[in-house]
């Protein structure tokens, strides 16, 4: 028997694998690994989500925001009232009716049902995946119902509302609900009451202030007032040209909505009240406006003429009382099928300048009379023709050398006495003298597109061109500077530029001063009432027609009437030379001659016959200039006063 091994515990716990147990502190070393691990993976998780939570909030935070915001948030505008106009009088010419706009957002408006229809949903119990493929179909439906039941509300609103708002097309609103848009008009012109049920009846349409620009007259002005676009922007007119002023400043607020469209208390923020547009009263009187027009009508009908235009001025304040053209459009009708026709909205005695012809006479008369070249008995013999820088010119009459009074050469209209004494003035002074009576120069009336004219300045003239302007030749003049050049003769020589604007007011009533019209002393007094005196003569009738006028048998029983008849050749556009028939006919005359109250400037185109009912008047403008000479009479009641003075010598045997 041996002695036992010292080992043999040892070796008999090692057990049939010979392995030795792991020892205990190499265990909690492990342990400590997996912890270390966990911690890791801990803070690295913690870490991402915390740069995430970072990043959302730092780098994405502003726009989400700003774009939670602006789902939220809604922007009212109120319209501000566009300015009223009146006549001198006080007659409305344009206003603006209250009326709303049926508007709407559509790709909120989507959003915004597409989450009721989600809700709704869900509270019936639906499934996520049914929701997800039923709610496209049920929102086409609810746009589709709007997009019938909104023509059906407004039809059903009655004859004004139908006629207010026009043919409402369903599929025309369904294709606006389903424009990827932020706001499309829907229907204009709503009656408020109808407005304010449909906005009621169908979520996210808004009932939305709007005016309605009404011209109660028609046609009547419309040269002058001009209209608005449907966005409520001046287009023609004054309308236009004083746009600003008229329109205001629309007025804002801005509120928060719940995504049901819910406004949320105390989110009422930015606002801005609305400032109304200025009331504008014009110098025109209506009734004179509407008897004007109707005569242009009348005589352009009667004598085939192309066109025809008038002006009537306030001799003492150089106002506009009417102005008027043909074939002015009617704002209320299907304007297409008026342009269509030839109508417009040109207000083309401001704009369409012509040669004045013999008309401009006068500006010859007053500066040789100013400058004291002659005087009105003076008699000068009178070839047929004058040469003139190579130029020949003739009378519109075969004569020989003939005996005219100075006031015989304009009351007879003769080219050649008319050159005679401008070559007394000399080239240089009667220049002067147009520059004073305002030809190529705007007059700075307060409507859009005026023309100056078209006038040769000094250093331009050729050889024949002084043989052309006194005569009323190789110039151009609007109606109205045609106007202002009797303007300043019957006002005792001082031109003071027209107008047309009477009074403006802001929204409290209060008068906002207007710039002053320019005022220019073009000759003296004395000078002027030669030249109105002289003047009459044109109307003057003799048996004998030696002192017979080129407007005779033109005149007002009782009255004294003053003025000039024109005849200026166009220029044919196929030759460049001027026609020999086609004509611009003119007259500008002032009444009572006596006592200067009214300036009336007409000009007919192309006349083919006289402008007097049957034809008949002769191819002149002076029974134009009578008619509406006399209804001022008679407007204002202004009392006759015959004349006791022997007749104005024209012509010597």
């Amino acid at each position: 028997m041996g002695t036992p091994s010292r080992n043999g515990n040892s070796h008999g716990a090692s057990g049939s694998n010979g392995r030795k147990p792991a020892p205990a502190k190499s265990q909690q070393a492990i342990t400590r690994n997996r912890i270390t691990w966990v911690l890791v993976a801990f803070v690295v998780i913690a870490l991402l989500l915390a740069s995430r939570l970072v990043w959302v909030q730092v780098v994405w935070g502003p726009a989400l925001s700003a774009s939670a915001q602006d789902q939220r948030e809604r922007v009212y505008v109120e319209p501000a009232r566009r300015g009223s106009i009146t006549d001198t009088e006080g007659n409305q010419l344009a206003y603006t009716m209250q009326a709303r706009s049926l508007t709407v957002s559509p790709v909120r408006l989507r959003d915004e049902l597409s989450q009721q229809i989600r809700q709704q949903m869900e509270i019936d119990g639906a499934d996520s995946a049914t929701i997800e493929a039923e709610t496209p179909g049920r929102l086409d439906d609810r746009l589709q119902e709007m997009a019938d039941g909104i023509p059906r509300m407004i039809d059903e609103g009655g004859e004004t509302s139908r006629e207010n708002s026009g043919d409402v097309d369903s599929k025309e609103i369904l294709d606006k609900l389903k424009a990827d848009t932020q706001y499309e008009v829907l229907v204009r012109n709503v009656d408020p009451d109808v407005a304010e049920k449909v906005a009621a009846e169908y979520f996210g349409v808004a009932a939305d202030h709007q005016d309605i620009r009404q011209y109660p007259n028609g046609a009547i002005a419309e040269n002058i007032i001009g209209k608005v676009s449907m966005d409520g922007q001046g287009q023609f007119g004054l309308e236009a040209s004083s746009d600003s002023t008229l329109s205001g400043i629309n007025g804002r607020k801005t509120q928060d909505v719940s995504a049901m469209g819910q406004e949320i208390p105390g989110t009422l923020r930015d606002e801005a009240p609305a400032v109304h547009g200025t009331d504008m009263q014009l110098t025109i009187d209506l009734d004179l406006q509407t008897y004007v027009q109707q005569l242009l009508e009348q005589s352009k009908a009667n004598s085939g003429a192309q066109s025809a235009e008038a002006v009537v001025l306030d001799v003492a304040t150089g106002e506009v009382l009417a102005m008027a053209n043909t074939d002015t459009i009617d704002p209320n009708g299907d304007l297409q099928e008026q342009i269509e026709r030839g109508r417009g909205f040109e207000n083309s005695s401001i704009s369409h300048p012509f040669e004045p012809g013999s008309v401009a006479k006068v500006v010859t008369a007053a500066a040789s009379i100013e400058e004291g070249t002659t005087t009105p008995e003076e008699v000068l013999q009178v070839p047929g023709s004058i040469e003139m820088a190579g130029v020949t010119v003739a009378d519109a009459w075969q004569h020989g050398v003939d005996s005219y009074t100075t006031a015989g050469i304009f009351g007879k209209s003769s080219n050649v006495g008319t050159l005679m004494l401008a070559e007394r003035l000399g080239e240089e002074t009667f220049a002067e003298y147009l520059q004073k009576f305002g030809i190529g120069q705007s007059t700075g009336i307060e409507l859009p597109n005026e023309s100056s004219g078209l006038y040769p300045p000094l250093e331009q003239w050729s050889g024949g061109t002084f043989a052309n302007l006194p005569i009323g030749q190789g110039m151009s003049w609007t109606t109205l500077q045609m106007a202002s050049v009797y303007q300043a003769l019957a006002n005792g020589g001082e031109r003071i530029e027209p107008r047309i604007v009477e009074e403006a007011r802001d929204p409290e009533g209060n008068v906002i001063e207007q710039a002053e019209p320019e005022r220019t002393q073009v000759v003296s007094p004395e000078t002027a009432d030669t030249v109105v005196k002289m003047f009459e003569s044109v109307f003057q009738e003799d048996p004998t027609g030696l002192n017979s006028g080129t407007a005779q048998g033109q005149g007002i029983e009782g009255y004294q009437l003053s003025g000039k008849t024109g005849t200026a050749q166009k220029v044919d556009p196929d030759t460049g030379a001027y026609s020999n028939d086609k004509y611009w006919i003119t007259f500008a005359g002032i009444a009572p001659a006596d006592d200067p109250r009214f300036v009336v400037a007409v000009m007919l185109d192309e006349p083919e016959r006289g402008p007097l009912e049957g034809g008949a008047g002769g191819q002149s403008s002076a029974p134009i200039f009578r008619e509406i000479a006399n209804w001022l009479i008679n407007r204002d009641n202004i009392a006759p006063q015959p004349s006791d003075e022997e007749q104005i010598v024209l012509q010597t045997p």
